[in-house]
């Protein structure tokens, strides 16, 4: 723990109620959403601003003090998590939008503006911010962007980094530096502001942003269809992908319906159980691409690989519709779901889940498995479901026994043990499987330049040596 001097040093910057060390707030700042590990931060700091933040990592390399990010703690991968004693950055106070320009589309935002509260400043201006994801009440843009998050518009508007176009950080060095600036076009050698985006929080603190805004979409319709298995899920997509610019495309299993709806306050769709659904949605910007939809619906009923549909006719419909697949984590969390966020190339995307689903089956044939995910870009969450009876620490362990065999299918197929939800601690022994040697070494070297002292987030994405 820390001792009283270092403590007074912390007041000092951030004032004296901006430093918290009761072992509740320990608790609570010291965690994200995973259960693997158990907090043990030393202290909770509240900065106000970017000077405040490069004062105390000036403080903490001079007394060789472990720092933690902590944002909306809705991470999956204990990127956030202060197990080992750290003092924890809490970027709660740092929420303002700090400034505005139209004719840029562009918007200037602290670290702990929370995404919610971007996409309704975006909606007042007239634009739209299209990151979205079911933790967006909750979430910090600085740590979407430390994550590059990604959620359930990407096959449209792409990951968070597509959206960022100038980064202030504080390094672990101590260092401010004001990255890109918020232009479109910028040809002066590396961006290192594409460094920091997933960086996780290992190489400095983001404190804030300038984040480039879109036009609201027009007019959008939302279908579910269920659909007779997996592979039909993938001809359904190039269906409509070939005649329709979707805006999302989603899929869920029926284990995980019941699960959103067995809460009461959700129907089904329809009264058809089918093995697999399709939330599917896009701009029907004129009744001729609403009347497309449906003869594309259609044919997908008389290829066989649809069994039934809804398509929204208002906002609230559409709402409940997407609250069947944006509901799937919170109603399983009861479950202590053992968690896998995994991607390949679209084209792998039926022999990669036919192959995982073997494994599955033959390694835990009497758990239950609630599949879902963004179909529509690659990425799949695998969720096994703990028994009521079985503990906790031995439901993870008999899990992770199978994670060598899960992550050579992902190395197989060329893809990503983490899609969306980074590394953390949770995949950092699996980090060899999407990234080479050579890859980790430079990696490594990175931290070493920005944080030669290893004071930001050690022990996130891999151990330095």
């Amino acid at each position: 723990m820390l001792n009283q001097a270092i403590i007074e040093k912390l007041q000092a910057i951030v004032g004296d109620t901006r430093v918290k060390t009761d072992p509740e707030s320990l608790k609570i700042w010291g965690c994200d959403w995973t259960k693997h590990y158990t907090p043990d931060a030393s202290a909770i700091v509240f900065p106000a601003s970017t000077e405040e933040v490069q004062a105390i990592v000036k403080l903490a390399n001079a007394e060789k003090i472990a720092l933690v990010p902590s944002g909306g703690r809705t991470g999956l991968s204990a990127g956030a998590v202060a197990a080992n004693g750290e003092v924890v950055i809490s970027f709660d106070r740092m929420n303002q939008v700090l400034g505005f320009l139209p004719a840029d589309r562009l918007v200037h935002v602290q670290a702990g503006v929370v995404t919610g509260q971007l996409q309704q400043f975006a909606q007042e201006q007239g634009l739209y911010y299209p990151v979205d994801f079911a933790s967006a009440g909750s979430s910090q843009i600085g740590g979407n962007i430390a994550t590059n998050a990604g959620g359930i518009k990407v096959i449209k508007y792409g990951m968070t980094r597509a959206w960022v176009l100038g980064l202030t950080v504080v390094t672990g060095k101590g260092e401010i530096l004001h990255l890109n600036k918020g232009m479109m076009k910028n040809a002066t050698g590396y961006d290192l502001r594409h460094v920091f985006i997933g960086s996780e929080g290992t190489l400095g603190f983001i404190t804030s942003a300038q984040i480039r805004l879109e036009r609201q979409p027009r007019d959008l319709r939302t279908l579910v269809l269920g659909t007779t298995d997996f592979n039909a899920v993938m001809h359904v997509l190039t269906a409509f992908q070939a005649k329709l610019d979707l805006t999302a495309f989603e899929f869920f299993s029926e284990l995980a319906l019941q699960c959103v709806t067995a809460s009461g306050d959700l129907a089904r769709p329809f009264a058809d159980v089918t093995p697999f659904y399709v939330l599917l949605e896009f701009e029907a910007a004129s009744s001729a691409t609403e009347e497309q939809a449906m003869e594309i619906f259609e044919a997908c009923m008389e290829a066989g690989w649809v069994l039934n549909g809804v398509m929204s006719q208002n906002e609230t419909q559409a709402r409940n519709l997407w609250r069947l697949r944006e509901n799937i984590s919170e109603t399983i969390a009861k479950f202590t779901p053992y968690k896998n966020d995994i991607s390949v190339l679209i084209t792998h995307v039926p022999a990669f889940i036919a192959d995982i689903d073997a494994i599955v089956q033959e390694r835990y044939p009497d758990f239950d498995i609630v599949w879902f995910g963004h179909i529509g870009d690659g990425n799949l969450h695998l969720n096994i479901l703990k028994p009521a009876d079985m503990d906790k620490d031995a439901f993870f362990a008999k899990c992770q026994t199978v994670n060598q065999s899960v992550f050579e299918t992902v190395q197989k197929y060329d893809g990503s043990i983490s899609a969306e939800h980074g590394v953390g601690m949770t995949k950092k022994p699996y980090l060899h499987y999407s990234r080479s040697a050579e890859e980790i070494a430079y990696m490594r070297a990175l931290k070493q330049v920005f944080d030669p002292n290893n004071i930001i987030n050690p022990g996130k994405i891999f151990d330095q040596e």
